[in-house]
């Protein structure tokens, strides 16, 4: 398991899904009236992390920072780890070689990815 997939993890996300469409499906099989489709909601992912940083002891700006939204999820979050993340989510090379330009790329890119894996992210912190 990546990197990345810890951080969704830690979101929530995947939880609940598979069981709440098998029990949808039996229900709209036995039921000949039509019944309406169960809908999974995005995951609200601004707010689990306001969440977490109000409960969390060191003041951590996650909104702009990939080392305290690790941090924030209670991941590790040193240079070894973040170049990990960053190699496994295709970061180019030239970014690669200076950490301040690698961890702003990793930062958006781990939003958008969010983003894409059904989380509600909002368009300013993608």
């Amino acid at each position: 398991m990546g990197i990345f997939s810890n951080i969704l993890a830690k979101l929530g996300f995947g939880d609940d899904k598979p069981e709440v469409l098998a029990e949808a499906a039996p229900a709209a099989v036995d039921a000949p009236v039509a019944t309406a489709p169960v809908a999974i909601s995005a995951i609200d992912v601004v707010a689990k992390l306001e969440a977490l940083a109000s409960a969390h002891a060191e003041k951590l700006n996650w909104k702009v920072s990939i080392v305290d939204l690790l941090k924030l999820l209670g991941l590790d979050s040193s240079l070894a780890v973040r170049k990990e993340l960053a190699t496994e989510l295709g970061c180019p090379a030239e970014k690669m070689g200076d950490s301040a330009q690698m961890n702003m790329w990793l930062h958006k890119t781990v939003l958008q990815k969010l983003a894409e894996n059904g989380g509600n992210i909002p368009a300013e912190l993608q």
